[in-house]
């Protein structure tokens, strides 16, 4: 009986990924969150893309690590008993944002504290659920981006934790990372849009284009860009499935060298979907979710 092969694309491939050129000199790049004053763009940075091989992670997930490449693969935990680990042992409803705090929250908690070495304090602060629906509120982003830069965690701690703790943790020389835990959404194994990430050892801080993401009502964040450069290193995880987590860090102190660690390599992982130009025409959209956390300690 002829095998039928898996419509998931698998292995490395090079596809077309899409950087920022950085602005000219004197010019602050900006991007609005909603409509922009009338007469300025969106977003005032030009595109680049650029073909990049992207290397499948799959059957190699151990040999990366948060303080070298600044994320983590955690595959699907083997069943235990016949049940599944303390953290996924309670459904979520994704489609409520009721259940998405109060069970799916705790479960991120819970799995930071044990795959993050160190770790004795999360933060949670907010989530996005993308789906390629036309009607959907957010898609897949096709743009390579960091989510935080220094700047703008200093914002989240004060803004997420109170004053007086915040300043204590940040007296103390606590290590606090910002980091992203997404995952797929799908029922069946990521086929279309799948995630890349480059490796934090590969990522110069010259390559990150420093992004003032302004808001409506008056708070700006800020975000960063990512510039193209021949040596980074792109990766994507193959067919991810909903019990299959990835960490991405977006921020570690610990890369300024306040832990006093000199392991960590950068500490900041670039990002963006991409179209795999093997995907099948008719492939499934993908869904995710990402849930970002303050995470602290030793």
């Amino acid at each position: 009986m002829a095998i039928t092969p898996s419509p998931v694309p698998r292995g490395p491939v090079t596809a077309t990924l899409n950087f920022s050129h950085p602005p000219p000199p004197g010019v602050t790049a900006v991007n609005y969150v909603e409509d922009p004053p009338s007469g300025e763009p969106k977003r005032n940075l030009a595109i680049n893309p650029q073909p990049v091989q992207i290397n499948d992670i799959r059957g190699r997930e151990s040999e990366f690590s948060l303080d070298h490449d600044a994320f983590l693969p955690i595959p699907a935990p083997a069943p235990a008993n016949g049940e599944e680990e303390e953290e996924e042992a309670e459904e979520v409803n994704f489609d409520d944002e009721t259940s998405i705090t109060k069970t799916y929250y705790p479960q991120i908690t819970a799995l930071l504290l044990r795959h993050v070495p160190g770790a004795t304090r999360v933060v949670l602060f907010d989530h996005t659920i993308r789906r390629a629906s036309p009607t959907a509120k957010r898609g897949p982003v096709l743009l390579a981006h960091v989510d935080q830069t220094p700047k703008s965690v200093l914002q989240r701690i004060h803004r997420h934790l109170p004053e007086d703790e915040a300043a204590a943790l940040l007296a103390r020389g606590t290590r606090y990372r910002i980091i992203n835990i997404w995952r797929s959404l799908n029922k069946n194994p990521v086929e279309s849009s799948p995630l890349a990430f480059a490796s934090s050892a590969s990522f110069r801080a010259e390559d990150a284009i420093p992004v003032e993401h302004r808001y409506p009502g008056g708070y700006t964040g800020e975000t960063a860009a990512v510039a193209h450069h021949p040596d980074q290193k792109w990766y994507y995880w193959s067919g991810m499935t909903p019990g299959e987590r990835l960490l991405l860090e977006c921020f570690d102190s610990a890369s300024l060298g306040e832990s006093g660690s000199t392991e960590v390599r950068g500490g900041r992982t670039p990002h963006t979907a991409f179209v795999d130009p093997r995907t099948r025409p008719d492939a499934e959209g993908r869904e995710s979710i990402e849930v970002r956390a303050l995470v602290f300690g030793p």
